[in-house]
Parts: C-alpha cells; sequence; structure tokens
C-alpha cells in the first residue's frame, strides 16, 4: 500500500456555531459544505484549508469531553503551517485567543507555539 497524502482531519465539537466562527472566522479557513444530517441531529461542515486539506467539523448530540491532559493516547494535536508566526499570534489575539510562548524547535529550528479551539483541541502554528 501507498498512502498518498492526508484526506481529511474530522473534529468533533460541542458548540457547533461557536466552533464553526473559531475556524471560519479567526482561523480563515473556507466552507467547501455545510450539511444537516437530520437522523443524527448533527452537522457536518467541510472546510478548506489552504486549498490543499479538509477538516470535517462534526456536532453530535451528548459527545463525551476529550481527555485534556497532553500526553494523552489518540490525536496529539493539529498543526497549521504560517509564514510568518508573530503576525498569525497577533491576529489571534486580537481575536480573544490566548497563545503559548513562542519557541523555537531544537531540530529544525522553526518557531512554533499553540493555542486551543473552542472545546480545547490543542492546535499548533509552525512556521514555514
Amino acid at each position: 500500500m501507498k498512502v498518498n497524502k492526508i484526506h481529511h482531519i474530522a473534529i468533533i465539537c460541542s458548540n457547533y456555531e461557536a466552533s464553526k466562527a473559531f475556524y471560519t472566522e479567526i482561523l480563515g479557513l473556507s466552507i467547501i459544505e455545510e450539511t444537516y444530517r437530520e437522523d443524527r441531529g448533527s452537522y457536518k461542515l467541510d472546510l478548506a484549508v489552504g486549498g490543499h486539506y479538509q477538516i470535517e467539523l462534526f456536532s453530535f448530540p451528548d459527545s463525551p469531553k476529550r481527555p485534556s491532559y497532553p500526553e494523552a493516547r489518540g490525536l496529539r494535536h493539529l498543526a497549521f503551517e504560517v509564514d510568518h508566526i508573530e503576525e498569525a499570534c497577533a491576529e489571534l489575539q486580537k481575536s480573544g485567543i490566548e497563545t503559548e510562548a513562542i519557541r523555537i524547535d531544537p531540530v529544525t529550528e522553526k518557531k512554533f507555539t499553540f493555542f486551543k479551539d473552542p472545546d480545547d483541541l490543542p492546535i499548533e502554528l509552525y512556521e514555514r
């Protein structure tokens, strides 16, 4: 088997409208398609990231909370590449999003930082 690329990343949120606003208005992802699935009482929002990858944002009634400790098994975090990390952090902070201090990756010597989405999902910004 040969894997070509990441097709999509699925995220389940607790507050659909808050998460939709966060990913589209704050992070600037564009909506590909929004579907309400009446039989499940849930939304599915397909989002484009830089025109290449896709995030599927789901809402499910009564979904359990995600473990928040950083070394729990499973998806650790979602990372987005940016051109200028200081500018990206400033934009997030203007929107009321707290970011951690910018650090330098000791292996790549690139700048990176973390912040959280409305459900405390850790998101990393990594400078190109």
